[in-house]
């Protein structure tokens, strides 16, 4: 779908249908931007959704909470049934801002994924997880962007190890803990456990990344036992979060890891279906164009303040 809105736009707005059956709509900071009435659709479409999964109680942070502030850096991606369309799964995905190595940047949590139990086995990580990371990367103008994940479900687990880079903790023999992800763990606890729904009472375990007694913020109605859990195809997976992790208590990991070219690359080649490979890299494609050409297009408009990117100061 072409749209004057998605150039013009200063956050990213896309619907689209990636395939004949699926429409999906990725909507970026709604709060700063969109009317009341447009963000709190596409928020009920998310309630749709969470009311016919299987949580044991109503879940209470994030996007399912009351704080409003909290859509000023949320992304939210939701997909829907082409046919009727009704909204069958969403990820809602949010900003958190970080200082690394003394500069600022926007993380990306990944945040909480639900798929309605009727569409849970028609292939839709690809649209959930990647797609709405791959944009916002082009969008980026191919610049790294660093990722967290909390969980304690083995097949989320292994899908972020095998589609990011740069990942810890992980299953591969060069996993490493680096002092970055150590910085960035510390902060994203300090600060953002609203947006994972972890209370304040849960202890974080810097050496082995994992967050004991974490279903107290809002998400309790998350936790399962292990086996509730879904599993992951590849069994070492399963074997870590079950050795490392104390379900009984409730324990996640703390995944940080990289989005790079090295990850982009693995999700087209791997992970989206060949008959959808070509509106992703159209769409793709569109936003690196875009994100090249609108600053030169504003630099000639004289309504628009650029600061120091003018080559002279207003008296």
């Amino acid at each position: 779908m072409f749209s004057i809105r998605k150039i013009f736009n200063q956050h990213l707005y896309y619907e689209f249908s990636p395939t004949r059956e699926l429409r999906v709509k990725l909507i970026e900071r709604p709060g700063r931007w969109m009317a009341d009435d447009e963000w709190q659709s596409a928020l009920q479409d998310v309630r749709t959704v969470v009311e016919q999964s299987e949580t044991k109680q109503p879940l209470d942070y994030g996007v399912q909470g009351d704080d409003k502030n909290y859509f000023d850096n949320a992304i939210i991606t939701v997909v829907y049934d082409a046919q009727n369309d009704r909204p069958i799964a969403f990820n809602a995905m949010y900003y958190m801002h970080l200082n690394i190595a003394g500069q600022p940047h926007d993380a990306i949590h990944l945040g909480l994924v639900m798929v309605d139990p009727q569409y849970r086995s028609r292939g839709l990580t690809w649209v959930l997880f990647g797609l709405p990371c791959v944009l916002l990367f082009f969008r980026n103008l191919l610049q790294p962007i660093w990722i967290s994940n909390v969980t304690q479900v083995p097949a989320a687990f292994g899908l972020v190890c095998n589609s990011y880079d740069n990942v810890f903790p992980n299953s591969g023999a060069g996993a490493r803990r680096s002092f970055q992800h150590v910085v960035i763990a510390d902060q994203v606890i300090q600060n953002y456990r609203f947006v994972f729904g972890v209370g304040d009472d849960a202890v974080f375990n810097r050496e082995r990344f994992v967050i004991t007694n974490a279903y107290t913020g809002g998400s309790d109605g998350l936790k399962k036992s292990f086996a509730e859990t879904s599993k992951h195809r590849n069994s070492l997976y399963n074997e870590i979060c079950e050795r490392e992790l104390d379900y009984e208590r409730g324990d996640d990991f703390l995944q940080i890891g990289q989005l790079n070219l090295t990850a982009v690359k693995h999700y087209l080649l791997h992970d989206v279906p060949r008959r959808s490979l070509l509106a992703i890299i159209y769409h793709t494609g569109f936003l690196l164009v875009s994100a090249i050409l609108l600053p030169a297009v504003r630099w000639f408009n004289s309504n628009v303040r650029m600061g120091e990117l003018r080559p002279w100061k207003t008296k």
